[in-house]
């Protein structure tokens, strides 16, 4: 078995304290790295979302200015691999038996619905239970607080990891306005959350749970869960 679940947001739209709506969507460096990691060293990947709903990229991850010069050839080999891959699996319908890890991408998507998607929830709490690598970079790590159990507790309290800031989202003018900041989130629900400069590679490994900061993490992350899995 040899088989990687990347788990996408299906939200395009970030709804904010004013009232105004934000449209979000994947950012192309967290899907495509990874993916053409996984690829190289000879891993099948699928993709899955909540009801199987194909996400939008998020514009500002195709802005070189924004996302750097290296964004076209991402934003390429994130929409190839997304179409050869055909329809996305639904996430309710998948079972973690048939994959040796699960990433968790990030855009702005999973602080509006991963976040609290029960279908992920027993996805990761299973993968988890059974050893499984579990990644997640950037805003993906949302998608962790989603595994609580029947009393709220959440699966993730205490382990050690890392999230887009709460400084980066200020610097790219979307802390102003956000209903919830994900690195607060997850330090006040009791993970041991740090951090690295700003838009810098930083990534951290507890156990099978591996996580990264930004887009610039992504393919760090991608490449320590592959020397974990081989």
């Amino acid at each position: 078995m040899n088989k990687i679940l990347i788990v996408m947001s299906a939200a395009d739209t970030w709804e904010r304290t004013d009232g105004s709506s934000y449209a979000t969507g994947y950012w192309a460096e967290e899907v495509a790295a990874p993916h053409e990691k996984f690829a190289e060293a000879g891993f099948t990947v699928d993709f899955a979302s909540p009801g199987g709903v194909r996400q939008p990229l998020d514009r500002h991850s195709a802005d070189p200015e924004i996302a750097g010069p290296d964004c076209g050839r991402y934003v390429e080999h994130a929409e190839r691999a997304l179409r050869e891959f055909g329809p996305l699996r639904k996430l309710d319908e998948v079972d973690i038996d048939d994959y040796v890890a699960v990433v968790l991408p990030g855009g702005h998507g999973p602080v509006v619905d991963l976040h609290q998607d029960p279908g992920l929830g027993r996805l990761l709490t299973a993968a988890d239970a059974a050893g499984k690598v579990i990644g997640a970079v950037c805003h993906g790590p949302a998608g962790l607080l989603s595994a609580v159990d029947a009393e709220g507790k959440w699966l993730f309290a205490g382990r050690k990891m890392a999230a887009f800031t709460d400084e980066e989202e200020r610097l790219f003018g979307t802390a102003e306005g956000a209903p919830w900041l994900l690195a607060s989130r997850l330090r006040e629900l009791g993970a041991e959350h740090t951090s690295g400069p700003a838009y810098q590679p930083y990534n951290v490994r507890d156990r099978n749970l591996f996580t990264g900061q930004n887009p610039a993490s992504s393919a760090p992350m991608a490449e320590a869960m592959i020397d974990a899995l081989t």
